[in-house]
């Protein structure tokens, strides 16, 4: 599954999840570009897939802000050319009862997490309309699927991404454009180790443990290549059997 001659874009590509991803698309020949709020994190991860042989830049962006991500595009577009394959991974989580949510927790989490993926994904469209080709994979949630508590506001924004995808990928389908989500189960990173136990958690999931960064990696990269080329609008769930659909 060779993505030799496409540019990437992976939003959040700093760490965790989206510094996988970032990796596995580099490791398959595209030239990537990591997006991220926090520039040394994007730096860490452009410096890794250099060191590994892969070709990268690290841009800060924060996804939420129309100027920055038009700033983020057009230098990315600068240094690479049009971009064809986009990961709309950047999001943020938090806990909060709904009975005593503010107003400015829900606008927030539906600004970074829901709006940012509809302003990414804009900008770079006329690339894949340009070259008959294109790939956008959102980052949606395994909470989205089954909810949660305390996480209405994230609930509603990962399943926001979810009617995002399926929008896009039958308005774009006969342009040769694939529109896809993949809602992580429980995964091991440092973030997830801080809010959770994951050991524990991970022995109530059916494959009884929790997933890697890897696992989300692995199926973005194939839902960017050529041999998913008739697949679109679909959920690639990768959670472990947490939940069947």
């Amino acid at each position: 599954m060779s993505l030799h001659g496409r540019n990437a874009v992976v939003t959040g590509g700093g760490r965790g999840i989206g510094a996988a991803i970032a990796a596995e698309l580099a490791r398959r020949g595209a030239a990537v570009a990591v997006w991220d709020i926090d520039p040394e994190g994007a730096e860490k991860t452009t410096a890794a897939i250099q060191a590994d042989g892969g070709t990268a830049i690290a841009v800060e962006c924060d996804a939420a802000e129309v100027e920055s991500v038009a700033a983020a595009a057009s230098q990315t577009q600068s240094e690479f050319g049009p971009v064809t394959i986009l990961v709309n991974n950047a999001g943020i989580n938090e806990t909060e009862p709904f009975a005593i949510m503010r107003e400015e927790s829900w606008d927030r989490m539906i600004q970074v997490n829901l709006k940012g993926p509809f302003l990414v994904s804009r900008e770079f469209i006329a690339d894949m309309l340009d070259d008959g080709w294109g790939r956008i994979i959102n980052i949606s949630s395994a909470c989205a699927q089954t909810g949660a508590p305390a996480m209405a506001h994230y609930v509603a924004s990962k399943s926001g991404v979810i009617g995002l995808t399926k929008a896009l990928a039958v308005e774009y389908a006969a342009k040769g454009i694939t529109v896809n989500h993949v809602p992580p189960g429980l995964i091991d990173t440092p973030l997830t180790r801080a809010s959770l136990k994951v050991e524990t958690i991970g022995a109530t999931i059916p494959m009884r443990h929790a997933g890697q960064p890897e696992d989300i990696a692995h199926a973005v990269a194939y839902l960017a290549s050529e041999e998913a080329g008739y697949i679109t609008g679909t959920t690639l769930s990768v959670n472990g059997g947490r939940y069947l659909l």
